[in-house]
C-alpha cells in the first residue's frame, strides 16, 4: 500500500467535504470508497483511504501573515493607545529622549557644566534664603519669564513660599540648560524635548498645589475649605458635561441665531460641504465688489459674527460692503474621504460661482481666516495659473502658506506623529474636536489648563464666560483624508510654498497670485505665529498690506473699534519696495492705537470700483434660490 502523505490545502479539504470555498473553482473529485449515510441511505463520497491526508494551513483572509490583518491590528492598537496619550506619539518622545541621552553621554564638558550649574544654583538659593530671612524684600535670585504670571502675587514673597518658587524657577532654568545646547542633537529633537520637559515641570509647579500655593492656602483658611468643596463640584460638573457632550458651564446662554450669529441674511447655496450666507444690506448703496469670507473648518464661522457689538460681518455690512460667508458642515464618519480639493471645489469655487450668478460681472474681495486663508491661497494660486480673474483682492487673517516657521505646533508634526494621528482618525473617519483642542491647550498649558485648575478647582471660582469663550467651546470635527493631506502636504512637506502642491494634476505657485493682498498677523499667536504669516512678503509679487495687531489667534482678529487696549502696526509693501525682515519691520513701523478693522475697510474701499445698488438676494433663475434664513443649518450641527 502506498503510504505517501498527500498535502492538501484547507480550501481543497473543504471542497472534498462538499463545502465549497467562495471565489475558488471546485477541484476534481478524488477517488473514494462508497459509504452510505446512515440517515438518508445515499452514497457519500469520501477520500480514498490509500493514504493519510495532512492538511496544510493556508492563510485565511484575516490572517496576520496576510499583511492586511496585521495592519488592521496595528491601527486598532495605536488608535486606542493614542486616546490614552492624547494623540501624542510615544515613539516621538522615545526618539528625542534617546537622541538627547546619547549625545549628552558623549559630552563630558556639558555634563561638567551642568554639575557646576547645579552647585551654583544651590549656592544662590542658600544665599537668598539667608538674606531674605534677615532682610525682607530681598530681590529674588531668579526672575520668571515676562509672560509667567504664576508667582506675581505678593504672597509669594513671604517665607517659605519665596524659597519654594525660587527653587522651582532655578530647577526649571537648569532643565532648560540641560536639554539645549548639546552638540549633535537635532534642532527638532532639542526643541521637542525642551518643550516636553517644560510641560512636565509645569505640572509639578508649586502654584498647582494647595500646600505650596499661598493664595490657595489663604483662601482655604478664610473659607474653611468651602472653596475646595465648590471646586470639587465644578470638577464634577465639568466632567459630566464633557462626557455627555454638553457645552461648558455658562456657554448655554449664548445661542446661535438668538444672541450670537444674528446679522440678518439668507442661505443662498447648500451643498454637502457648506452653506453660503448672503447678508442683507443696511445701506442704500454698497461697494461694487462683494466680500467673500472663507473661515477655517476647524471652527464655526460665527467667530466673525458674534454679538452685534463685536461682529466683523455687521461692521462690514454697515460700511457698505455686500458680504457672503461660507458656513462649513461639521463632518461625520460618512465624510471621511473628503479631501483638501473637495474643500476648494465645494467651498471657495462653489461660492465664487454663486456670487457670479447673483452679482454678474463683479469681481470679489476674498478673505480667509486661518486654514480658510490657506485654502483661499490655494484657490487663488490655481485661479492665477488658469487665468481666472474673478478676484479683486485677497485678505488673509492669521493664515499661513509657508509652514517652515509654524511655531510650536511643528513640534508635533513628523512622520511618526502624523502616522499616529492617522490611526487615531481611521476607525472613526474624523479627528475628534477634543483631541484637536488638547493639542492647542498643551501649547499654552499655563494659560489654558493650569490657571483654570487653580481658579475653578482649587480656588472654587468660575470665570464669567463671554461670547468668544462660548464660541470656542462649539467645536468641530476634521475629516480623515483632509486632515492627513493637510498635515503631510502642507505642514510636513511644505509643498505649497515650494511649488509641489498639485491641483487637478498640475502644480500651482503662490507667485501666480497677482492681485493686491492684505495680511493680518497677531502678536501673541501660537497657532499661526506672526513671523510665519509675515513670510507672505517673500511669496507674493504684488501689493501687500500687512497688519500686526495685539492679541492672539482669535482675540486679535475679533478686535472691534472701541475694544480697550488694542493696538496695531500697518504698512503697505509695493511691488518695487525692498524686502524688510520681520524684526526690523516691527521695530520701525509705528504703533497705532485702536482696531485694525477700519484700516482694512479703507483698504478694501481703495481697491473697489465705486458704489452701486445692492445685488439681489440669491438668483433663483440661475439655480441659487433662497434656502432659508441665516445662520442656516450647518452651523447648528454638533
Amino acid at each position: 500500500m502506498d503510504m505517501t502523505e498527500r498535502v492538501v490545502p484547507i480550501a481543497e479539504a473543504h471542497e472534498a467535504t462538499a463545502m465549497p470555498v467562495v471565489g475558488r473553482p471546485r477541484a476534481a473529485a478524488t477517488p473514494a470508497a462508497e459509504v452510505r449515510n446512515a440517515a438518508t441511505a445515499q452514497p457519500v463520497q469520501l477520500p480514498a483511504a490509500a493514504g493519510r491526508t495532512r492538511i496544510s494551513p493556508a492563510k485565511p483572509p484575516w490572517s496576520l501573515a496576510s499583511g492586511q490583518g496585521a495592519l488592521s491590528l496595528d491601527r486598532a492598537f495605536k488608535a486606542q493607545l493614542a486616546r490614552l496619550t492624547f494623540g501624542l506619539s510615544p515613539a516621538v518622545l522615545a526618539e528625542q529622549t534617546f537622541d538627547w541621552m546619547v549625545h549628552l553621554a558623549i559630552s563630558p564638558g556639558k555634563r561638567l557644566q551642568l554639575a557646576e550649574d547645579a552647585l551654583r544654583n544651590a549656592a544662590r538659593l542658600g544665599l537668598y534664603a539667608g538674606e531674605s530671612a534677615v532682610k525682607p524684600g530681598t530681590p529674588p535670585c531668579v526672575e520668571p519669564r515676562p509672560t509667567d504670571r504664576r508667582f506675581a502675587a505678593e504672597a509669594w514673597q513671604r517665607w517659605p513660599f519665596n524659597l519654594i518658587y525660587q527653587a522651582f524657577l532655578l530647577n526649571q532654568q537648569w532643565w532648560n540648560d540641560a536639554t539645549t545646547g548639546i552638540e549633535g542633537v537635532s534642532r527638532r529633537n532639542e526643541r521637542s524635548l525642551s518643550f516636553t520637559v517644560r510641560q512636565a515641570l509645569d505640572i509639578a509647579s508649586p502654584s498647582n498645589f494647595i500646600l505650596t500655593n499661598p493664595e490657595i492656602a489663604q483662601v482655604t483658611i478664610e473659607q474653611g475649605g468651602r472653596n475646595l468643596l465648590k471646586g470639587l463640584q465644578n470638577l464634577v460638573e465639568d466632567c459630566e458635561r464633557t462626557i455627555t457632550g454638553q457645552a461648558p458651564s455658562g456657554a448655554d446662554q449664548f445661542i446661535v441665531g438668538q444672541n450670537v450669529a444674528i446679522t440678518p441674511g439668507k442661505v443662498v447655496l447648500q451643498n454637502r460641504l457648506m452653506e453660503l450666507i448672503q447678508y442683507a444690506p443696511s445701506t442704500e448703496q454698497v461697494h461694487a465688489e462683494p466680500v467673500l469670507i472663507v473661515p477655517a473648518w476647524i471652527m464655526k464661522y460665527y467667530i466673525l459674527d458674534l454679538s452685534p457689538q463685536n461682529s466683523l460681518v455687521k461692521y462690514l455690512v454697515d460700511q457698505r460692503h455686500t458680504v457672503f460667508m461660507i458656513s462649513w458642515k461639521n463632518p461625520g464618519p460618512d465624510d471621511r474621504d473628503l479631501g483638501m480639493d473637495d474643500y476648494r471645489k465645494l467651498g471657495v469655487m462653489a461660492a465664487l460661482d454663486a456670487i457670479a450668478a447673483i452679482a454678474p460681472g463683479r469681481k470679489v474681495h476674498a478673505a480667509g481666516y486661518c486654514l480658510g486663508g490657506t485654502m483661499l491661497t490655494i484657490a487663488a494660486a490655481t485661479m492665477g495659473r488658469d487665468l481666472d480673474e474673478r478676484l479683486a483682492s485677497m485678505t488673509l487673517f492669521a493664515a499661513q502658506a509657508d509652514f517652515t516657521e509654524a511655531g510650536e505646533l511643528m513640534l508635533f508634526i513628523n512622520e511618526s506623529q502624523i502616522s499616529y494621528l492617522e490611526n487615531l482618525m481611521w476607525d472613526r473617519g474624523y479627528l475628534d474636536p477634543y483631541e484637536m483642542a488638547g493639542a492647542f491647550n498643551i501649547i499654552r498649558s499655563n494659560d489654558l489648563v493650569w490657571s483654570r485648575v487653580i481658579r475653578e478647582y482649587l480656588m472654587g471660582g468660575r470665570q464669567p464666560i463671554n461670547d468668544l469663550m462660548a464660541w470656542n467651546a462649539d467645536t468641530t470635527r476634521l475629516p480623515y483624508r483632509m486632515h492627513s493631506e493637510y498635515l503631510r502636504q502642507l505642514f510636513l512637506n511644505n509643498d505649497l510654498a515650494e511649488g509641489r502642491y498639485c491641483v487637478e494634476g498640475r502644480p500651482i505657485s503662490i507667485a501666480d497670485i497677482r492681485i493686491p493682498t492684505f495680511a493680518v498677523g497677531t502678536a501673541a499667536d501660537h497657532v499661526a505665529p506672526w513671523r510665519s504669516v509675515f513670510k507672505t512678503h517673500l511669496a507674493l509679487p504684488g501689493e501687500l498690506a500687512f497688519v500686526l495687531t495685539s492679541g492672539g489667534h482669535n482675540a486679535g482678529i475679533v478686535s472691534e473699534p472701541g475694544h480697550p487696549g488694542r493696538t496695531y502696526q500697518f504698512h503697505v509693501h509695493q511691488p518695487n519696495d525692498r524686502y524688510v525682515d520681520p524684526d526690523t519691520w516691527r521695530r520701525e513701523t509705528p504703533v497705532l492705537k485702536g482696531s485694525w478693522w477700519p484700516e482694512w475697510h479703507r483698504w478694501l474701499a481703495r481697491h473697489s470700483s465705486g458704489r452701486t445698488a445692492p445685488p439681489p438676494v440669491g438668483a433663483p433663475d440661475n439655480g441659487y434660490p433662497v434656502r432659508g434664513d441665516a445662520p442656516g443649518l450647518y452651523v447648528r450641527q454638533s
